[in-house]
């Protein structure tokens, strides 16, 4: 990790090495927090833009609801937060962190009355599952760790405690030799990535699990719903089983972190043509070139910092 200046915690910029927590966090006991992953990314005209902000900063606070967890600033003041970490520490592209946690003034599993903390990190960030994944695909394996339940751990919030079940099955499929892990939900129907929602191309249409797969509702996902769109690709939502998977044309996965990101081969079987297929190449590029301000039509996506 790039280090940068600044960080902004709790209304203040503070430096790198400032930024810490007492080790009686409740959140690091517990895991009760919520967080986000957003990108900036260089425009055409040589200006930051941040992608999406509006809506990750909605759904912040949309996960803090479902936790019931009340966040000490307004959404509006999160907004220009994180467009300040950025200017300050005059980042042209970057990964921004913003975190809501819980302090240190007590201990145990009732959180109320706990401190409510924020804190927005940024910093240079490439490629999640690298450039060669981005351009010829990766390999991926199904996960032997299911998909949490819609009423264990409520999905549509992006919770900290959440990403150990996204640890464990990461860890596995790199572990055995795989680049991501795809998780099926308690049914045994797909689900998503370890950090990634999932899409599939078969006979000429888009497919992708319903939110009722105890997948997270993704701000890339909900992009490419807008781009297929664009393109005149059909999309629909619903359940996939496994070897829908294995079955299909062309296999991609969608998320801050991993943009758009082929697949090309799950659990040793080839998709496709075992390559980037066409209208994933199609989508990827339509992508690129909106978080670079090259489509008027989604400018309304850009944030400048």
């Amino acid at each position: 990790m790039e280090k940068t200046e600044k960080i902004w915690l709790d209304g203040k910029l503070v430096p790198w090495g400032e930024a810490n927590v007492h080790i009686l966090t409740h959140t690091l006991h517990y895991g009760l927090g919520v967080f986000e992953g957003i990108r900036c990314y260089q425009t055409k005209k040589k200006k930051p833009a941040i992608f999406r902000l509006h809506e990750h900063v909605d759904r912040l606070f949309n996960s803090a609801v479902v936790l019931g967890i009340d966040i000490p600033f307004s959404p509006e003041e999160i907004f220009t937060a994180i467009q300040l970490v950025v200017r300050k520490n005059k980042l042209k592209e970057c990964y921004i962190r913003p975190i809501v946690f819980l302090g240190h003034n007590q201990m145990g599993l009732n959180p109320s009355g706990v401190d409510v903390r924020v804190a927005i990190a940024a910093w240079p960030w490439g490629t999640y599952l690298g450039d060669e994944g981005i351009s010829n695909g990766i390999r991926s394996r199904i996960s032997s760790f299911t998909r949490h339940h819609v009423n264990i751990t409520m999905t549509r919030a992006k919770a900290c405690g959440h990403y150990v079940n996204s640890i464990l099955a990461k860890t596995e499929a790199v572990r055995d030799g795989y680049d991501e892990a795809i998780l099926l939900d308690p049914q045994g129907y797909v689900s998503e990535g370890s950090g990634e929602n999932i899409f599939l191309l078969s006979k000429g249409r888009l497919k992708t699990p319903a939110l009722s797969c105890s997948n997270l509702e993704g701000i890339t996902r909900d992009s490419v719903f807008d781009i297929a769109k664009h393109l005149k690709i059909e999309v629909e939502e619903g359940l996939i089983t496994r070897d829908e998977l294995y079955l299909a044309n062309e296999v991609f996965l969608t998320g801050t972190a991993a943009e758009i990101t082929p697949v090309r081969e799950i659990d040793n079987r080839k998709i496709g043509i075992g390559k980037r297929g066409k209208t994933t190449a199609r989508i990827q590029k339509m992508f690129f070139e909106i978080v670079q301000g090259n489509h008027t039509k989604f400018n309304k996506w850009l944030s400048e910092a």
